[in-house]
């Protein structure tokens, strides 16, 4: 079965970077104290009673036309509509701002399970900057503190509460799927249309022109099949283009389909 998905999204500067990296228990995403030091999708693995899911760090969603805002934004946009359920991350020390309701209407219009995760509540006596965060509409607010770890618990055990029982593909379970993984341009749609015997997927030249796991289904001598194209993947080094970070993410799921 795949494993269900959770994406931390918010404001720059908030402390996703923190929490993406206790949540996944090792120090995979940079973190600075200024704003837009992350800039692409971070995506690893993460664990929590006995729940096995992908957690994915997004770059902050801020307000502007300037290229870099804007690509940003497109990243977590992306993270958003591959979630199951998301992490929406505020700063406790600085209320409610612009950003952040501009963040709660794109949240409102995805349709996904969002907890609210209010971060620098370093001690009790900040516990009551957490009501302010009521007006924003979307459930409980959970006061956490990423540099101390207070409050992970808590917030993990809702988001796991919102996991899917099962994530169905689709397909009946006599369904033989198989995925098809290599490196970029190494031919791996050539090999679908080879076996389907037509073009039912763009072949070219171009290494990384498949960005998403593509699903094709088939029937031979009474068995049904799904083939599973894949971008390619290549070398964590070697990985430069945040389109093609994410589809590695997408070439992990379709192996844990097959």
């Amino acid at each position: 079965m795949t494993k269900p998905v959770v994406a931390i999204v918010g404001r720059p500067n908030v402390g996703k970077s923190t929490i993406f990296n206790r949540i996944v228990g090792e120090r995979v995403a940079i973190v600075e104290d200024l704003p837009g030091v992350t800039r692409d999708r971070l995506y690893s693995k993460g664990e929590w009673l006995n729940h096995d899911f992908y957690v994915i760090d997004t770059g902050g969603i801020e307000l502007g036309d300037e290229p870099l805002l804007v690509q940003m934004r497109q990243q977590a946009e992306i993270a958003i509509d591959e979630a199951n359920v998301i992490i929406f991350m505020v700063n406790g020390r600085e209320g409610i701002t612009a950003a952040d309701q501009e963040v709660v209407n794109m949240l409102f219009r995805s349709k996904k399970p969002v907890v609210l995760a209010v971060n620098k509540i370093d001690n009790p006596e900040m516990r009551e900057s957490l009501y302010e965060f009521y007006s924003l509409g979307i459930g409980e607010p959970y006061g956490i503190s990423g540099s101390h770890g207070l409050g992970l618990g808590d917030l993990l055990d809702e988001v796991v509460a919102h996991f899917p029982d099962e994530i169905d593909d689709g397909f009946d379970e006599d369904t033989i799927k198989m995925a098809l993984i290599g490196r970029p341009n190494v031919g791996k749609s050539s090999l679908v249309n080879a076996l389907l015997g037509e073009e039912r997927v763009i072949v070219s030249q171009i290494p990384g022109t498949t960005r998403d796991a593509i699903d094709t289904s088939f029937t031979r001598d009474d068995q049904d099949y799904v083939v599973i194209d894949t971008a390619g993947m290549r070398k964590r080094g070697k990985v430069y283009e945040s389109t093609e970070k994410y589809s590695v993410l997408r070439s992990l799921k379709a192996i844990e389909r097959s």
